[in-house]
């Protein structure tokens, strides 16, 4: 160990002198060439270390945008979807506005009867029985056979009551038949639901005349319906199968499958005739 400590200090001293040799040399240009050579490969190394560093920045740069971006589009999407919500409860309105309005211009030119809108809560339009729930009852007035309406035209009569809603059966319900007369000719018949969810008018006098796109309206005979209400329109006619009628097909103006809200004309009380009965041969 004590021998070995002269030969650590020569080499301390070598190591030291190339040191200072080369510090002089580089003071006094003597190593310009070798440093202009060795500094190429180093320049390369630092772009090379300078551009991966600034890949990686603008990387993580492009990271967080990313997740900026996600973070405002979902913001965006849900704002989208409370737009939509209020655009679609706004368009209720506005067709429920529509609807209201329509309804109040028909009862102001029908100032003789009195009305009581109702929504339909339920429906059955699929099969040979046709009819509609509403959401009036007894309690608001309503009694069996009040006719229902809209502003298009008659829609049928109630037929079941209860204490909070009623049934209605539709006129084109094929056990319904509703006296009616065409408006310009006078012609009187009675207008039938069909299977197809259709209306027909029956029992048309042969002798009286029936013209295509004349109105149908209630007649008020039997004192089923008041008189007036409009039906529909004739669109075709012919004679029946017995050939002792006509009968005309009828277009109402009426949607039955998308009636939203309607009127009850709760002042109409249907009148009874059975008491009078038939006369008898004496």
């Amino acid at each position: 160990m004590l021998r070995s400590a002269p030969s650590r200090l020569i080499v301390f001293g070598v190591f030291s002198f190339v040191l200072l040799g080369i510090f002089l040399a580089s003071l006094i240009g003597l190593l310009a060439p070798l440093e202009a050579v060795a500094s190429v490969p180093l320049s390369l190394l630092q772009s090379v270390v300078s551009g991966g560093a600034r890949s990686v920045s603008e990387l993580l740069g492009t990271l967080a945008d990313l997740q900026d971006l996600r973070r405002r589009n979902t913001e965006l999407e849900r704002a989208l979807i409370n737009f939509q919500a209020e655009l679609v409860e706004l368009r209720e309105l506005r067709a429920d506005y529509q609807r209201l309005a329509a309804l109040q211009n028909y009862r102001g030119a029908n100032t003789d009867k009195q009305f009581l809108s109702a929504t339909v809560i339920g429906r059955d339009t699929t099969g040979l029985l046709r009819n509609i729930v509403i959401d009036r009852g007894s309690r608001d007035g309503v009694r069996v056979g009040m006719p229902v309406v809209t502003d298009l035209g008659l829609v049928g009569r109630v037929y079941r009551v209860g204490a909070t809603s009623a049934q209605v059966q539709l006129i084109t319900d094929t056990n319904s038949f509703v006296n009616a007369r065409l408006q310009l000719t006078r012609a009187e018949g009675a207008v039938q639901g069909t299977a197809a969810g259709g209306l027909r008018m029956l029992y048309i006098p042969l002798a009286d005349d029936v013209r295509d796109g004349d109105s149908v309206v209630t007649s008020g005979i039997g004192g089923k319906f008041p008189r007036g209400i409009i039906i529909g329109q004739v669109t075709s006619s012919r004679l029946d199968e017995s050939k002792l009628f006509k009968e005309a097909q009828v277009r109402s103006l009426i949607d039955f499958n998308r009636l939203e809200i309607v009127s009850v004309i709760t002042n109409f009380e249907p009148i009874d005739l059975s008491a009078f009965g038939t006369p008898s041969a004496p």
